[in-house]
């Protein structure tokens, strides 16, 4: 893709094939890591770690499903998804194996990073968080809330942002407020903001194209949840 650079993480003997993209300058940089739906790797991805860079982050986007993982409709996709969510250890392994990845380049200063996630990159996320990896902040996007592995206390050092929806079938709002309940039993700093009436997929104007019951965009969620994610990255890696 335009602009943007291959990069590899290995985990447990399995190729992962992400790209990212640096700003202008010499680093090292503030990072973002950029979580991917359960569809994978798509071009609202590849939008956000342009983006992201524009602003002086190095940005990446972080593959879960493995370099050559079929992704090419829906339902392939979907395969990935449900064989990597059966094994939720695996999952959250392969998401500090990610932030190590971006940690260890010499581009990034591993004292500021943070990392966003949509959907099934928003479990990812949380999940980061949960391991107690040294990720500075979080947000996740319409994502799925639950864990096998709640956060105990004083493990989770980032600060956290979940931004759900009320008509969300993904994350009901009994997810929404056991996450709450969760996070505040582990003393964890975050905030969770819920849009009245707004489905799943809510920041991807793709997903009215979806044609799947409770999955739609909406601009008010997109614009406030990104706003929110960026106003807290600037706020946490740049300070």
């Amino acid at each position: 893709m335009e602009g943007l650079a291959p990069v590899r993480c290995d985990h447990d003997g399995f190729a992962l094939q992400g790209y990212y993209a640096a700003p202008e300058g010499e680093g090292p940089f503030p990072a973002v890591m950029v979580m991917h739906s359960g569809l994978g790797l798509r071009k609202q991805i590849a939008d956000k770690v342009r983006m992201l860079a524009a602003r002086g982050y190095l940005a990446v986007a972080t593959d879960m499903y493995g370099a050559d993982a079929d992704i090419s409709t829906p339902d392939a996709a979907g395969e990935r998804y449900a064989e990597l969510t059966q094994d939720m250890a695996k999952l959250r392994e392969r998401t500090v194996a990610w932030f190590d990845t971006v940690a260890a380049r010499p581009d990034v200063d591993e004292q500021r990073i943070g990392a966003i996630g949509y959907c099934f990159g928003g479990m990812c996320v949380l999940e980061l968080a949960r391991s107690g990896a040294d990720v500075k902040a979080v947000s996740s996007f319409h994502g799925v809330l639950t864990t096998r592995s709640p956060a105990r206390p004083g493990t989770v050092r980032a600060r956290i942002a979940a931004y759900c929806g009320t008509e969300d079938p993904f994350a009901p709002l009994a997810d929404v407020d056991a996450l709450r309940s969760e996070l505040s039993a582990a003393g964890a700093r975050y905030q969770i903001m819920e849009f009245a009436g707004v489905a799943h997929g809510f920041s991807d104007p793709s997903m009215d194209d979806f044609g799947r019951e409770g999955i739609r965009y909406d601009a008010v969620a997109d614009r406030v949840s990104l706003a929110g994610t960026l106003a807290l990255l600037d706020a946490v890696l740049r300070s």
